[in-house]
């Protein structure tokens, strides 16, 4: 017999219960009936949190699309599209227009992370635009912050002339020991980085580092990238633009955050005499 998960298993007890039952007496039910075995420190919360995923009305960041329960007014979990035993006309009216409720809710919410994806993609241009202004040399300073952010140690911008074809160098931390890391930037506005930058770079290092970094608030050609790697040289690790971006924001580099909150409805955990 195959082996329920812990929905089927709540499916189940609210099938051979005949009635809409808090999460308390749908656990005890499935413990009591041998439903499912659970294997965890807090089996009641996970259970819990399973029927809330896949609960119509009640949306949150990890709820599912598929819905297979529905909570009632007095908190009370029944399965989805089922009708309630026993329910009175004017308690299927309020659960109409609490169903209408959910879904206006629901829409609102897709609204709000279509916004979100949105907001993320314009504020991405729009940093990386402010990036390709700054100058050459303010270009320079921010990378060498941006590794030292990324565990870099002793690191040091090189004089803006003479710089004998990088910009910086520092060492990364590698098990007990530590690499000699040097580091060049293209601050370039449309022009792709090609393959004849990265051998000027390689050359220019090779010997005294055993990796090297390069920069670019434009991208990089089929050629540059795969000229990366090649057997007996030092490799180099190439960051474009949009890369670059990404990293300021994973590591809240150069931006703040301002957090809104969305609200997830879970008044039925205020019904629970528990």
């Amino acid at each position: 017999m195959k082996k329920r998960t812990i929905r089927e298993a709540a499916l189940e007890a609210l099938k051979r219960s005949g009635k809409p039952l808090s999460i308390k007496d749908i656990y005890n039910f499935i413990i009591k009936n041998d439903l499912y075995r659970f294997n965890a420190e807090d089996p009641a919360n996970i259970l819990k949190v399973e029927i809330r995923r896949h609960c119509e009305g009640i949306e949150f960041p990890t709820a599912r699309p598929n819905k297979f329960f529905q909570v009632l007014l007095d908190g009370k979990y029944w399965i989805k599209d089922f009708p309630v035993p026993r329910q009175t006309t004017n308690e299927q009216k309020s659960e109409i227009t609490l169903k209408q409720d959910s879904d206006n809710l629901k829409s609102v919410v897709a609204e709000l992370k279509a916004i979100h994806v949105k907001h993320i993609e314009t504020f991405k241009k729009q940093l990386l635009s402010q990036l390709k202004e700054i100058p050459p040399k303010t270009f320079e300073t921010f990378a060498k912050r941006l590794l030292e952010i990324y565990g870099f140690h002793d690191m040091r911008v090189t004089a803006y002339t003479k710089d004998g074809g990088l910009d910086g160098d520092g060492k990364l931390k590698v098990g007990i020991t530590y690499l000699n890391v040097a580091f060049q930037c293209k601050r370039w506005k449309t022009t792709s980085v090609g393959r004849t930058e990265i051998d000027k770079f390689r050359g220019a290092i090779q010997g005294n580092y055993e990796q090297g970094i390069i920069f670019t608030t434009s991208n990089f050609s089929k050629e540059a990238l795969k000229a990366t790697r090649r057997n007996g040289a030092v490799p180099i690790i190439l960051i474009d633009g949009t890369t670059l971006v990404d990293i300021m924001i994973e590591k809240k580099f150069g931006i703040t955050t301002e957090y809104m909150p969305v609200y997830v409805n879970s008044l039925e955990d205020t019904f629970s005499d528990d």
